[in-house]
């Protein structure tokens, strides 16, 4: 059973006492702009929200040159200044082991030593970013107690969870987990995880101040599993309003279906999306309005695959990878936003807790939103109420076909209340479970007699 603090059900009237001064966050944040994934979506506007309101943000993260998708650094850095977030960057070891996202010698020889590198860390489970925990460490050594009164930790990946321990118990604060991706129950695992990896994950649970996660499914799992109890919370993804705002919408010229991201195969395959397209297509003449399926991402020859298997080849345009600028442009002008959380019917918890972060940007954009996923899932639940989100299972093919025909003809759902997807709302959650956590660290040195900022022994 989800009890209320499983729900974000959080009032700060009896949580937390009045602060002195702006409390310092410490924010452990591998993934984070101007690196180009959603992960650091969610990172950057948590930093970005919680310093408007109120917090000094320090965030500790990769320098810029380390990724190899990377958006506008100069542009974000100024920003991010702007809004008053300071960053220690650091260096990134053992590159070889993340290939995709981090820049590494990856060709001929490379290849072949990286391939060497990275089937010896899967066998030994080592973290594939376990080349950044040091490196992180070293940059966080110039900090004493007084520069912090939080950790706040963001995984995957999730050394960033042992960091913030390591860091805890130098600097004598706590440390609050951010679980954006279940860690050793995760839903695209394809072998059992290692019993080292679930002793170390209870132990940093039972250690942390505090756990916040995204979707109420994944909340329950990891309770059910490890006992977190009240220390767990429910914050999700969402969008943030200003960004939005400044979208300028792409005149496609036609009605257009867009999808945008990645596919995590098979669960997510387009398949049962383009088996409803092939039946509008035959229901639809030649002379009827014209449609088509654009998709924006780095798995274009899946969606070429099936698109080929269901006779599509005439109504689908693949763009390939593009700026987070671009796609953002395409998913508002775009009739429709195609979002696949999980093509089976029935699922387990830990899939009916996939909420894609993408799903948050198209309701930021007032732009309709078809979901596949399974019956009961939470990302439903969540977004019915903004008007704009209508779910499917992978198999509710001629309920597709309906929205689609409703979509091309005009009749698309229209946006309610979609301010409860807002960073500006969902920040304020997570501003009081982080000071509800400074309050109770304060109190805790009060009633030893430490002054805050000292580092007790």
């Amino acid at each position: 059973m989800i009890t209320d603090h499983l729900v974000g059900r959080i009032s700060p009237e009896g949580n937390t006492r009045q602060l002195s001064g702006k409390p310092k966050l410490l924010f452990l944040a591998c993934y984070f702009p101007p690196m180009q994934a959603i992960s650091a979506v969610r990172t950057g506007n948590m930093a970005r929200h919680l310093a408007r309101l109120g917090w000094k943000v320090t965030v500790v993260t990769p320098h810029g040159y380390v990724w190899r998708n990377v958006e506008d650094s100069e542009k974000i850095s100024k920003e991010l200044d702007a809004g008053g977030i300071n960053r220690i960057l650091t260096n990134h070891q053992w590159r070889c082991l993340e290939p995709d996202h981090l820049k590494c010698w990856n060709q001929s020889v490379g290849w072949v030593a990286g391939g060497i590198c990275r089937t010896i860390a899967r066998r030994f489970g080592i973290d594939r970013h376990i080349g950044w925990i040091k490196e992180a460490e070293r940059a966080c050594s110039i900090l004493s107690p007084k520069d912090v009164d939080v950790i706040l930790a963001s995984g995957s990946p999730f050394v960033a969870f042992r960091l913030a321990r390591n860091l805890s118990d130098r600097l004598r604060r706590p440390y609050v987990l951010d679980y954006r991706d279940p860690w050793t129950n995760n839903h695209y695992a394809t072998r059992p995880p290692r019993p080292a990896n679930v002793r170390e994950e209870a132990s940093l649970l039972q250690g942390c101040a505090a756990v916040t996660i995204v979707s109420p499914s994944w909340g329950a799992d990891l309770d059910r599993r490890y006992g977190v109890g009240a220390k767990l919370h429910v914050v999700t993804s969402g969008y943030d309003p200003s960004e939005m705002a400044a979208v300028k919408p792409y005149d496609f010229g036609h009605s257009a279906i867009v999808n945008t991201g990645n596919f995590h195969l098979p669960n997510q395959s387009v398949a049962s999306f383009l088996a409803a397209l092939k039946h509008l297509k035959e229901s639809f003449s030649e002379a009827s309005e014209k449609w088509y399926f654009h998709y924006y991402g780095g798995q274009g020859d899946h969606v070429r695959e099936q698109a080929d298997r269901f006779g599509l080849n005439d109504r689908i345009v693949l763009h390939g990878r593009v700026s987070r600028r671009e796609a953002l442009s395409a998913v508002k002008g775009a009739n429709l936003a195609v979002v696949i959380s999980s093509v089976y019917d029935q699922s387990s918890l830990k899939d009916k807790g996939i909420v894609p972060g993408k799903i948050f940007e198209a309701i930021g954009l007032g732009t309709p939103v078809l979901l596949i996923a399974p019956h009961g899932n939470d990302a439903t639940a969540l977004m019915t109420s903004t008007g704009l989100v209508k779910s499917f299972t992978g198999s509710d093919t001629q309920g597709m076909v309906s929205l689609l025909k409703d979509v091309i003809r005009g009749q698309a759902p229209q946006p309610k209340n979609i301010e409860i997807c807002s960073w500006a709302t969902i920040s304020r959650n997570l501003d009081v479970i982080l000071r509800g956590v400074v309050a109770r660290d304060r109190s805790r040195l009060d009633m030893r007699g430490v002054e805050p900022g000292c580092n007790p022994r």
